[in-house]
């Protein structure tokens, strides 16, 4: 729908109606964490070069996020719409794979904020 100048409603000439527009109302997508697994498998050197090469994370923040998931038992590489966490789950376990490591990933729904 069209608006004059004013940004008033448009009459429209052949029904002589006045229209309005009406917005909908957005909400931004629900947002999901990726988590990268611990094995006892997969080498270090080869989980960073996934959250460098999957995550673009630079060397120093892949080495830490490394060390997270080593440590912790998992560890977070970053927050998505669930379209980006999902193909990003699906990279890291196809490029496993290929390499014949066990390295898992998940995504997991954030909390409401």
């Amino acid at each position: 729908m069209a608006a004059d100048q004013k940004g008033g409603p448009l009459r429209t000439p052949d029904l002589g109606e006045v229209t309005t527009e009406v917005r909908p109302r957005l909400r931004r997508p629900p947002m999901y964490q990726v988590l990268l697994l611990n094995d006892d498998y997969t080498p270090m050197e080869f989980v960073v070069w996934i959250l460098q090469v999957v995550f673009h994370k630079d060397a120093s923040e892949a080495t830490r996020l490394m060390l997270d998931v080593h440590n912790k038992g998992k560890g977070l590489c970053g927050v998505f719409t669930h379209d980006v966490a999902r193909t990003k789950a699906v990279q890291v376990e196809a490029l496993a794979k290929r390499e014949e490591h066990p390295l898992k990933c998940e995504i997991q729904a954030c909390a409401a904020s």
